[in-house]
């Protein structure tokens, strides 16, 4: 009876931990990741406050995911992707199929999502506790900006401003917090990575946004690729979201802030300059299958996504996660030589 209660509470476990985007935990725990191995070399580095941050990242992040789920399926009712699908507009129609196939309802969606966010909560109170207000304030402002992001009263993905959003929550905010909960302190050399890595997750969601262009207008909701309209200043923006982190990392390194080691970013620009090309391609030659390559990283159930018909939102969404991937392992690797 008692290993049938652990089973069914384990089952549900993994079904909502499926549902709040496991595999969009790159988006967080490469950036909690640079910012451990950025804090490694300080006297005061701690493994056990570092570690507990990542998971204290992780479940905000699953719990940030379904929220969105959440407030967008309250906005909106989801079989509208599906309608916009059948007149012509590509649209991706997987979002909350928990929910439009009757597998959970919004009342237990609401209590998944208030517990993985009180397990985040109650990590960062302890760290709180050890390494004083400075985190607290990071934690609240992530937080507000997180849930904020499809919730209201703020809801800045429907507002432009998701990108700017996510930049921000994984990129500075969540390297600093990490950062500041490993080694008790902050540093320089933390501002020229945090800021490259923010770009790049926030680029997959604009990524998305550029890919999911027609579906938002259909559905009247202002991502940034939607507000800036034109498709030449879109490409431009995906431009600097995908090229910037170079950028920012040779600067780095010419001012001395960041060592040549940290020169490594570079071996992923093919990457980057092949996604900026069919993000190009997409929208000229919508039809044209691509099939994924060795080099492009790892790209799951590839067999299922094309049996569903996602497979050109998923490669490009795939590649952009990748570009990440690799770009933050390399920064890991410069900061460990």
């Amino acid at each position: 009876m008692e290993q049938n209660f652990v089973l069914k509470r384990l089952y549900l476990f993994l079904f909502w931990l499926k549902n709040a985007r496991c595999v969009a935990l790159p988006q967080s725990m490469l950036p909690a990741g640079v910012a451990m191995a950025l804090a490694y070399p300080s006297p005061d580095f701690s493994w056990g406050w570092a570690v507990l941050a990542v998971v204290g990242v992780a479940f905000g992040h699953l719990g940030i995911n379904l929220w969105d789920d959440y407030f967008d399926y309250k906005k909106y009712d989801q079989n509208i992707r599906n309608r916009l699908s059948s007149i012509g507009i590509r649209a991706r129609i997987a979002k909350c199929d928990y929910l439009t196939s009757d597998e959970a309802n919004t009342k237990q969606l609401f209590f998944a999502a208030s517990f993985f966010c009180a397990i985040a909560l109650l990590i960062g109170i302890i760290i709180f506790a050890q390494r004083g207000a400075f985190i607290l304030i990071i934690s609240v402002i992530t937080a507000l900006l997180g849930i904020g992001y499809s919730g209201t009263p703020f809801r800045f993905s429907y507002r432009g401003l998701g990108e700017v959003v996510i930049g921000l929550v994984f990129g500075p905010l969540l390297m600093a917090g990490v950062y500041l909960s490993a080694c008790g302190n902050l540093s320089v050399q933390l501002l020229f990575i945090s800021i490259p890595v923010g770009l790049l997750v926030a680029n997959i969601v604009y990524t998305h946004s550029v890919i999911d262009f027609e579906a938002d207008k259909a559905m009247k909701k202002k991502t940034l690729a939607v507000l800036l309209a034109k498709k030449n200043i879109v490409n431009f923006v995906s431009f600097l979201f995908i090229f910037l982190p170079f950028l920012f990392i040779g600067i780095g390194i010419f001012l001395k802030i960041l060592p040549v080691g940290y020169a490594l970013v570079f071996a992923v620009l093919y990457m980057a300059i092949y996604l900026f090309r069919i993000i190009l391609l997409f929208q000229s030659e919508l039809r044209k299958k691509i099939q994924p390559k060795w080099w492009m990283g790892a790209m799951e159930n590839w067999k299922q996504i094309e049996a569903a018909g996602i497979d050109w939102f998923m490669i490009r969404w795939y590649l952009a996660r990748n570009l990440l991937v690799l770009f933050c392992l390399f920064i890991v690797i410069a900061s460990l030589l």
